[in-house]
């Protein structure tokens, strides 16, 4: 009894695999042998249950177990060669002869000659370790297909195992252990699964095996209401062997009972659904290849676009590519209205699937839902809150409409769908596989869009940016007029000054020139030619012409002639900058020093600009000394002079640094290259 519930189970797991394996398309050499070597399995669990032959015997039972293990040998053979395409190829190899003579040996001496049994336990016990060094051999060369093939190897290495654990006992002891027999049913039945898996994965030699989700629904609701009734019936079974007995009345009560529990199984869409769902997640492979998709997808993304209208087009066909659908829109909710920003084969909507557009807004505007409207005809229940008409959706010809979001605001729909036989419904795996494209897809467009505002705040910023040093500029200009103006009363008549007015005018034009065709070009103009500068040109002018004004008046001490690489005129402003700004710190009885020196830092000039005034605490050259557009001056500055100064140092390879204590003074230095020709 025991051992024939075993080999039932056995039996019947190796049914299942025949019927699947007969639903394979491919009519190749793999699938033979495989129906082969499973037939045979089944063949074997059936010539041992006594409920079909009631007396079965030793010669029947080692003659299929033969043909078993001759059966996964050819299969075998040709898995180690990759020889599925001729069968006579796959006997002629070596593997296949002397492995493969075994078990035909084996039936041979059973039935045409007088040698005792044990002789034939020892060639069954050879043929479980050959199959065994034939996995292992299998395993190691199977490289990248290891994972594929792992679950054969379970499956075969186990029973082979266990074939060998009862020859090599029934050859010492020369009989066959019943317990032996009995046991190897359940064995066979508890590794059957692995061979299942195994025959899935072997899909590198076109073994594809479809099974329906409604089939496995079905069947799964068929198991359930089995065992409920199996479970049902053992309990009697327990009260009856304890000696007591059901009431009549308990009888009817459990069995309406029972029956309303398996109605509602069955009736219920809820559970149907959600069985069906871990179902297909749990046992089904994924109807689509995420990797493959998912490049797909990167790859249609990543194709440099240049403007706004083709990120759009490129985001609408990366989802239309991604369900295989050749139609399409995409639009852009602003406010009270939509824009259409890019589309595929599709005309501009008329009014009623602008009605469908419309309503279909205003129901993502308040639920992040994938709407499908081919199953809204059907299950209007799925999208509550939706108001639109049936009638208006069975006319329209949209089937999908996506939303994407921006910071949980409805940024757009994309709208879907196809006049080809393809037309896919929006399940539990389409839904996920959906959502996990529309954040890539969504994350391209805001990305884009959000660069493309950057850009625009950029060249914004670079106007401003302009527009502030040339009104800087402009600063100095107007404080040399003022100049000239405060002293043309006193010096109108003096021929030095008027030869210096006019030399001052002339710069003062030039000056006025470069700032309008600054503002006319809408971008600074870089000061690029190196030349060499005298610094004691350059500093005396900047101290008797532009400093002279203000009070303590500099002192400058210069102790090398060594002329530096720069811009004269762009230098000319750094040094009245830093010199202006030390008087402007320092009280009229104070002092500020200029020295130039040989730096020690090699081909290197050193310039020190050292006042007695008010001094920096260092929180204010860390932080704000060197910010543009930061001023202590109030309305009178710009607060960029320390920041162009440092700036235009820096990018002819200098360095300015500052060394400040609060009212002991500061100390500006600059480090300027040497000119070399």
């Amino acid at each position: 009894m025991i051992s024939n519930i075993g080999y039932s189970i056995a039996a019947a797991g190796f049914l299942v695999l025949l019927l699947l394996l007969f639903t394979v398309r491919s009519s190749g050499l793999v699938k033979k042998l495989l129906l082969f070597a499973v037939f045979t399995n089944l063949l074997w669990a059936l010539q041992y249950n006594r409920w079909l032959i009631p007396e079965p015997t030793v010669h029947q039972y080692l003659t299929f177990d033969s043909l078993k293990q001759f059966s996964w040998i050819l299969f075998l053979s040709a898995a180690l060669y990759n020889q599925f395409t001729s069968l006579p190829k796959i006997l002629a190899q070596k593997t296949t002869l002397l492995a493969g003579a075994l078990p035909i040996a084996a039936v041979l001496i059973l039935w045409f000659t007088p040698l005792p049994l044990h002789w034939i336990y020892l060639i069954h016990t050879l043929v479980a370790l050959i199959l065994l060094l034939l996995l292992e051999i299998l395993l190691r060369q199977s490289g990248e297909q290891r994972w594929a093939f792992k679950p054969l190897v379970l499956y075969l290495g186990a029973v082979s195992v266990f074939d060998f654990v009862t020859y090599a006992n029934a050859t010492m002891v020369t009989y066959l252990d019943v317990n032996y027999i009995a046991a190897k049913g359940y064995i066979y039945a508890l590794m059957t699964p692995f061979l299942l898996i195994a025959v899935r994965r072997m899909e590198h030699w076109g073994i594809k095996i479809f099974i329906s989700r409604e089939i496995v629904l079905h069947s799964t609701l068929l198991t359930v209401a089995g065992i409920y009734l199996f479970v049902m019936a053992m309990v009697g079974y327990v009260i009856k062997y304890l000696g007591g007995s059901w009431d009549t009345s308990i009888q009817i009560v459990l069995i309406a009972l029972s029956m309303v529990l398996l109605i509602a199984l069955f009736l219920s869409s809820n559970i149907r659904n959600k069985l069906k769902v871990f179902i297909s997640k749990n046992f089904f492979a994924n109807e689509f290849d995420y990797r493959e998709q998912w490049i797909e997808l990167t790859n249609a993304l990543a194709t440099g676009d240049d403007s706004l209208q083709d990120v759009y087009r490129t985001a609408l066909k990366g989802l239309a590519n991604a369900v295989k659908y050749d139609k399409g829109l995409l639009c852009k909710v602003n406010k009270s209205h939509y824009d259409i920003v890019a589309s595929l084969h599709v005309p501009e909507p008329d009014h009623l699937h602008d009605e469908v557009i419309q309503r279909a807004i205003k129901y993502c505007q308040h639920k992040p839902w994938l709407i499908d409207l081919h199953e809204f005809l059907i299950k209007p229940e799925n999208y509550y809150g939706m108001e639109m008409d049936l009638q208006l959706v069975d006319e329209c010809e949209y089937q999908f409409i996506l939303p994407i979001y921006k910071e949980n605001e409805l940024w757009g729909i994309s709208v879907l769908f196809s006049d080809t036989a393809v037309v896919r419904q929006l399940n539990w795996e389409l839904r996920d596989y959906l959502n996990a494209v529309l954040a890539q897809v969504s994350n391209y467009v805001l990305h884009y869009e959000a660069a493309k505002i950057v850009a625009e705040n950029a060249q914004f910023a670079a106007f401003n940016r302009m527009s502030a040093f040339v009104v800087h500029d402009l600063k100095n200009v107007m404080a040399q007029v003022d100049l000239i103006l405060c002293n043309a009363q006193q010096h109108k008549h003096n021929p030095e000054f008027i030869e210096d007015t006019f030399e001052t005018l002339e710069y003062t034009q030039a000056r006025m020139q470069k700032m309008l065709k600054q503002l006319t070009d809408k971008q600074l103009i870089t000061e690029q030619t190196q030349q060499a500068v005298d610094l004691s040109t350059i500093l005396n002018t900047v101290i008797n012409k532009k400093c002279a004004t203000l009070q303590p008046f500099p002192q400058l001490t210069i102790a090398t002639t060594q002329a530096v690489a720069a811009n004269a005129e762009k230098l000319s402003n750094v040094f009245y900058h830093l010199i202006s700004n030390a008087q402007q710190a320092t009280p009229d009885d104070g002092s500020v020093v200029i020295s130039v020196a040989d730096a020690q830092t090699p081909q290197m000039v050193q310039i020190d600009i050292v006042d007695s005034g008010q001094g920096m605490a260092p929180e204010f050259i860390d932080n704000r000394l060197f910010k543009p557009f930061d001023t202590t001056k109030g309305n009178a500055g710009m607060g960029i002079g320390a920041y162009d100064a440092k700036q235009y140092i820096e990018e002819i390879g200098g360095k300015l640094t500052v060394k400040s204590q609060e009212n002991l003074g500061s100390t500006f230095t600059l480090l300027l290259p040497i000119y070399s020709t």
